[in-house]
């Protein structure tokens, strides 16, 4: 029968992911030494879990002369460990295991050298790994940094204190307060129990009780022995097994862990509640970007040349060619030759820098508009959060900053201005003004020939019909000049209107295609920044 997985295990998968996740999410934008050590316990955990859920493995720490190696030996029946003054020098841990065969796959991570199997052992302790520590207060410095390191490591503690330092500074101020996350998964012993005079022991566990409870230790267990007279073992011994035995104390520890780095993640990261860009402030950014690619210059600019175009082709032929000497405003911008093809695409090979903005970039006082209604967008955006990702909103907004004055370029070559479609009302004047100046023309000309025939002596055209005095030639050039010159005036308002509408849509659509760049430069990496941090608080709150 398979063997039944603890629920509590499978959180704690689950959990760390979510803390690699935040780690993931957060890096740069918070604290280094919090993303650090955030990666630590990720790193450990997930080496933890890689091996077998059965064995657990306790650290024994101590203070010198607590008896803390005489409790390793009564706890394993052995006399592995050496005490007092003929303790070794050396600064690595020792194991006993209670089982079959030595971890050494998991001792090996641990950096443990010397391991020992106790044989006819209690069998409620199998699958412990019981490491006997250098001692905490050590002169040498190895020793310490040696319990340092596998403090970060071990599933349980078991801290032996005797009844003249039970309240060491050293121990409560390096260890205890800053494990009290972990209390759970914590024993305090209080060994030499056997040197307390009679009716002092009671009291002596009291005081430590209540000293433990004020550093937040209010689930570490406590326990009175004697390593000497084995007053208190079988106790311990029994604890110790009913601990080991659920199969949680790894999965607790790695737990505690993760939720202790976890909530100071989150407290990092904070709790701001941040809002998409208003579409106020979207406007300001684009009206900014709008001045710094021209758009009123290539509106101004269709304004004049709708004027012109429509005056050649509507106006009075006689006169209005003079329009024609003049340069087109949108061929000094390069923007005359941006055409749509029978797909409603623009063509490639048309598509070219403009003339809006010579050189390549903004002016001074263009990138000064421009990097203030940046900065305004990002402060918006980023109002709340805490300097880390503030800064990173900021740097969001600016990434694209020399690929923009381009960009915004491009946006105007590229789009359609509809400066090829809209006029077929011209062709009607424009052929009307033709049919009149023909009318002038022949007039004049039948009128010019009556004259040199007369001149030379040859009888006269006859003038044709009359109408009240004036013969058809003359009303032919009459009728022509005057009716084209109204024409032309009905014309011109009509090309003015055509005009205005034609500018104003270009002011539209460059609009849209200038607001197209910001939102893909400037506002969707904003937007980017301030997804990565809500969801760097949906994963914080996970791993909690």
């Amino acid at each position: 029968m398979a063997r039944r997985t603890n629920p509590d295990r499978q959180g704690v998968p689950e959990k760390v992911r979510a803390l690699a996740e935040t780690v993931e999410l957060a890096e740069g934008r918070a604290d280094e030494e919090l993303i650090s050590r955030a990666r630590r316990v990720v790193g450990h955990t997930d080496k933890r879990l890689a091996f077998s859920g059965d064995i657990t493995v306790v650290a024994l720490a101590g203070a010198t002369g607590s008896g803390k190696s005489s409790t390793f030996n009564a706890l394993s029946g052995t006399q592995l460990a050496v005490p007092g003054i003929t303790r070794p020098t050396t600064s690595k841990a020792m194991a006993a295991f209670w089982g079959d065969e030595v971890p050494n796959d998991l001792l090996d991570w641990l950096e443990v050298p010397t391991r020992h199997v106790v044989t006819g052992g209690d069998p409620a302790l199998k699958g412990l790994v019981l490491l006997d520590l250098p001692d905490h207060d050590s002169t040498e410095l190895a020793h310490r940094a040696e319990v340092d390191r596998l403090v970060q490591l071990v599933d349980m503690f078991i801290w032996v204190v005797d009844p003249q330092k039970y309240a060491d500074a050293a121990l409560h101020d390096r260890y205890l307060k800053p494990l009290a996350q972990h209390a759970e998964v914590m024993m305090v012993v209080l060994n030499q129990a056997d040197r307390l005079p009679e009716g002092h022991l009671e009291p002596t566990m009291r005081d430590l009780r209540a000293l433990l409870d004020s550093e937040g230790l209010q689930k570490a267990q406590l326990c009175a022995v004697s390593a000497l007279t084995g007053f208190g073992i079988d106790e311990l011994r029994s604890q110790l097994a009913t601990a080991i035995q659920n199969k949680q104390m790894a999965a607790k520890r790695l737990e505690a862990d993760v939720v202790q780095v976890a909530r100071e993640l989150s407290e990092d990261i904070g709790h701001a509640d941040p809002q998409e860009i208003g579409k106020a402030r979207e406007a300001q950014l684009n009206k900014a970007l709008g001045e710094a690619a021209g758009v009123g210059v290539v509106s101004e600019a269709v304004l004049k040349a709708m004027r012109r175009r429509g005056t050649l082709a509507t106006g009075w032929p006689a006169v209005s060619w003079i329009k024609g000497l003049k340069p087109d405003p949108l061929k000094r911008l390069h923007l005359d030759a941006v055409k749509v093809n029978k797909k409603q695409e623009l063509e490639p090979a048309r598509v070219q820098r403009t003339g809006v903005n010579r050189g390549s970039g903004f002016n001074g006082v263009q990138q000064a508009r421009v990097d203030s209604a940046v900065r305004a967008v990002a402060d918006e955006a980023s109002q709340g959060l805490p300097r880390g990702w503030q800064d990173a909103v900021r740097k969001a907004s600016r990434q694209h900053d020399q690929l923009l004055p381009d960009e915004l370029d491009r946006a105007v070559a590229t789009t359609d201005l509809a400066m090829d479609r809209g006029q077929g009302w011209w062709k009607i004047f424009q052929v009307l003004q033709w049919i009149l100046i023909s009318a002038v023309v022949v007039g004049a000309g039948w009128l010019a020939l009556r004259m040199a025939l007369i001149y030379f002596g040859f009888p006269p055209l006859d003038l044709g019909p009359t109408y009240r005095g004036f013969a058809l030639p003359t009303l032919m050039v009459m009728g022509g000049v005057g009716a084209g010159i109204l024409l032309a005036a009905v014309s011109r308002f009509l090309v003015e209107l055509a005009a205005k509408r034609k500018a104003a849509r270009a002011t539209h659509v460059l609009e849209k295609s200038i607001g197209e760049v910001s939102r893909q430069r400037i506002i969707d990496p904003i937007n980017a920044e301030l997804r990565r941090y809500e969801q760097a608080q949906q994963a914080v709150a996970r791993a909690r």
